[in-house]
Parts: C-alpha cells; sequence; structure tokens
C-alpha cells in the first residue's frame, strides 16, 4: 500500500531505504562546509591545536546529528517540530565567542571553559523562551513570512559567492580564474542534471554536482586531503573534556543577546520548512521547534561544541528537491552522528573545495528566495501597504551584506542585534505589518465606529 492511499502527509512520508540514504546524504554534504567553519575559527581564535580542533569539528557533527534527530523525530510531546530541518552550529555566534576567546589570549583552556559556560546558560534561556516566542506567530502571516523566507535566501547567496571564489579571502587565490570557472562547471552540471536526469536521480543533482565537481577539482589539483590523512578512525566525545565550563557575566550576557538573534532567524526558518512541506504551524509547534535549539545548545556545551540552530541552505535543499519527508532528513542526523564518532569520514567531506560548494549553492539559496517569492505571489498588494512593507524590509536586510561596517560606530549591542541582514529585515517586516495591517485596522474600525454614532 503506498502513501497516497494511506493518505499520508508528504511531510511523514517514508522512501524507500536506498533513495532515502541518498537523499539523506546530499543534505549532509551541503551543510558540511558550515558545520566545520565555526569549530575552525575559534578554535583557532582560542590557540587550540589542531588536534582540538579536529576533536571541535566531531563534537559539533555529532550534537547536530543529535539536535537533528530531535528536531525531525521529536522527544516528548514540547521538543521537536517534526520537520525536515537540518540543526548545526549557528555562524551568528562566532563574532562574540570569539571575543571571549580573545581575552583569555595564551590560556586555551580558560577560554573554551568560559565560552562553553556562556553556550549553557544560552541554551537555558533559549528552552524556556521558546513558548515566549511561539506566542508571537500571529504576527507572521504571509506577507511577513514571504518576505522573511526571501531575505534569507538573499543573505544566503553572499555566501555562495565567497565560497565560489575561494573563501579566504586573505588567499592569493581567491577570486582567481580557477576557483571561478570551478564553480560554474559544478552549477552548470547540476542544472543539466535537473534537466535531463529524472526521477530520483534529478533529486540527487546537488549531491551528484558535488562529487563530480570534487572529482573534477582533485584532477586538477584544487582539493586538499590534508585533513583527512592527519585525522584519526575514531574519537569519543566526553563531556567537558576542556575541564568545567566557568560562567562569565559579560560572556553569558553577550551569548544570549546573540541567541535572541538567532531565535529571531530561527522563526523565520521554521516557518519557512512548514510552508514549502504544507505542513500547518501553530504557536506550539514553533515552541518545539526553538526548544529543539534551546535543548541542543545546552547539549553542545555538555559536549564541547556550540549553539545549534537551523541550517537554512538545507532548506533550499528541500525546495529544490521537492522531497518534504522528515525520515529522510533524520537519516541525516544519524550520518551526522557517525561522522562525529569517525573523524577520519567527517576529514573526508571537509575535502570538498569551497567553489565546488559555491557552484551548489548558488542553486539552494536561490531556491529559498524563491519559494519567499512563492509565498509572496498569495499576497494582497492592491489596496494596502504591503508593497511598502516588502520593499523596506528587504532594502534594510541588504545593509550587512552590502557594507558589513555599516554600524561600526554605533554601540556593540546594535552590531550585535543589527549585523545579521535576516534579523534586521525579519524585525522591519514584522514592525511594519503592525504598524500598517494590525494597528491601522484598529485604528480605521475606530474611525468608522465614531462616523456612525456622528450619523
Amino acid at each position: 500500500m503506498n502513501n497516497e492511499s494511506m493518505n499520508v502527509a508528504p511531510v511523514d512520508e517514508k522512501l524507500p531505504v536506498g533513495k532515502s540514504l541518498a537523499l539523506a546524504l546530499q543534505h549532509v554534504l551541503a551543510m558540511c562546509a558550515g558545520a566545520v567553519a565555526v569549530p575552525i575559527i575559534v578554535g583557532n581564535a582560542a590557540g587550540l591545536s589542531q588536534s582540538d580542533i579536529v576533536f571541535l569539528i566531531n563534537a559539533d557533527l555529532l550534537i547536530a546529528g543529535v539536535a537533528t534527530l530531535i528536531q525531525t523525530l521529536g522527544l516528548g510531546s514540547k521538543i521537536g517540530a517534526k520537520i525536515p530541518m537540518v540543526e548545526g552550529t549557528s555562524f551568528a555566534t562566532v563574532s562574540a565567542m570569539v571575543a571571549i576567546a580573545d581575552s583569555y589570549k595564551g590560556d586555551s583552556l580558560s577560554a573554551m571553559t568560559t565560552i562553553f559556560g556562556a553556550v549553557l546558560i544560552a541554551g537555558i534561556f533559549t528552552f524556556f523562551m521558546a513558548p515566549v516566542f511561539g506566542k508571537l506567530l500571529r504576527f507572521f502571516p504571509k506577507v511577513v513570512t514571504g518576505t522573511v523566507v526571501s531575505i534569507i535566501g538573499l543573505s544566503l547567496i553572499p555566501v555562495a559567492v565567497r565560497w565560489a571564489a575561494g573563501n579566504d579571502t586573505t588567499s592569493p587565490s581567491f577570486a582567481s580564474a580557477e576557483n571561478i570557472i570551478m564553480a560554474l562547471v559544478t552549477l552548470i552540471l547540476i542544472i543539466l542534471m535537473n534537466k535531463f536526469l529524472k526521477g530520483m536521480l534529478g533529486n540527487l543533482s546537488i549531491l551528484l554536482g558535488l562529487v563530480l565537481g570534487t572529482v573534477i577539482a582533485s584532477v586538477i589539483g584544487m582539493t586538499d586531503f590534508t585533513m583527512f590523512k592527519e585525522a584519526g578512525w575514531f574519537s569519543l566525545n566526553l563531556p567537558f573534556h576542556f575541564g568545567t565550563p566557568k560562567f562569565e557575566a559579560s560572556a553569558i550576557i553577550s551569548l544570549i543577546l546573540v541567541v535572541l538573534v538567532i531565535m529571531t532567524e530561527a522563526t523565520g526558518n521554521i516557518i519557512a520548512i512548514h510552508e514549502m512541506v504544507g505542513k500547518d504551524l501553530d504557536d506550539k509547534n514553533l515552541a518545539r521547534g526553538l526548544r529543539t535549539d534551546g535543548l541542543a545548545t545546552m547539549l553542545a556545551s555538555i559536549f564541547n561544541t556550540f549553539p545549534h540552530t537551523a541550517f537554512a541552505q538545507n532548506i533550499g535543499l528541500v525546495a529544490l528537491t521537492g522531497v518534504k519527508s522528515r525520515f529522510v532528513v533524520a537519516i541525516s542526523g544519524g550520518i551526522l552522528i557517525l561522522l562525529g564518532l569517525f573523524p577520519k569520514m567527517a576529514a573526508l567531506f571537509t575535502c570538498i573545495p569551497y567553489p565546488v560548494l559555491g557552484g551548489a549553492g548558488f542553486v539552494m539559496f536561490g531556491m529559498v528566495i524563491s519559494g519567499g517569492i512563492k509565498t509572496l505571489k498569495s499576497v494582497e498588494f492592491d489596496g494596502n501597504k504591503n508593497s511598502l512593507i516588502v520593499a523596506v524590509s528587504i532594502g534594510l536586510s541588504m545593509i550587512p551584506t552590502v557594507v558589513p561596517t555599516f554600524y561600526q560606530n554605533f554601540p556593540e549591542w546594535v552590531n550585535t542585534l543589527f549585523h545579521s541582514g535576516i534579523t534586521t529585515g525579519s524585525l522591519c517586516a514584522i514592525l511594519l505589518n503592525l504598524l500598517f495591517n494590525i494597528l491601522g485596522e484598529k485604528k480605521e474600525y475606530l474611525v468608522q465606529t465614531d462616523y456612525s454614532k456622528e450619523v
């Protein structure tokens, strides 16, 4: 008996094992660059050895896998939104954690234990704040959600551009013709496979593009296998590997401010996934999704990694493939756990050249924008200010992308809040919708009532 005859919702569909495994692997490949970036940056800022940084990478993958399983399958009735969402370390926390590390120059262990202490409190804060954010769902009509999803995609496009150029702006090869051509080759391969491959192979175009792109890059000497050669075969992630967490007020406050930003972005991501898979979203399910981030962040502190939240690039992958099953992404979580236990396997995924990832990123992130436009298509724009809401929100969201130092002369909390275009645009869309469509409606009603009395 097939899923259609059983009236199973697409999000709850169970696909054949082989197909599910291949699609799950595609999700893992799509998020691997982001997954390893944060441990590498923070580890280097804290002055850790190469072996400790590899340990951080594996810890990150392990918790990402656990968090993804919880988000897709649920944990009890209060945790896990049961949606196809991949979880991973949030890049938004990097600047705050690097600042903490910089205050402990020459004392790597103190730097790491202070970071993990702040992460633990931030996780607890996120967990208990989740219901509060859940109650805000009525402030996210389609004009807001469509705008936010579009902004998420637009904010990710510069990441794809940077990857395509080589990612490291200090490298002599950054934006070299070789890097850009490699990104274009990957992009063209993915487009051609989407055109000519049907069924399952068509859905695997990102995976196949990444594999073929990496093979081509290896042939022309663009792939570095150093980390793969040096990585061990097995690593057991024991709690508090770097020591007992330390709780410093300034570090905790900075992380809490950042996770408030992350929760705003996560709300947009959770809404986007629900829109794409056709699953109704209420305040309770939004709270369940955000609680997962809080729990994952608490576990991250205990098991030596950093705050976790949804990976937006994988949202684009759901839109591109049209595969909405949460069980496929649950398998991705299982793969991530295995990668976290076997460093040699994880290191192999880090060998994918950034230009190859960039070529795939154009497609994945562009599909997020496409999803936002699709949502906005159902919004009424005549006789109201919805066009202004979309225009101003998207316009302001581009500020940090175009001029990253735009807020450098403002207090630090302004930089923390608005350094992300997603946060800037989301807050703007919510506030403008409140002004024009909620407060405006009440005002209009009062005017009409007063007028009727005069008559």
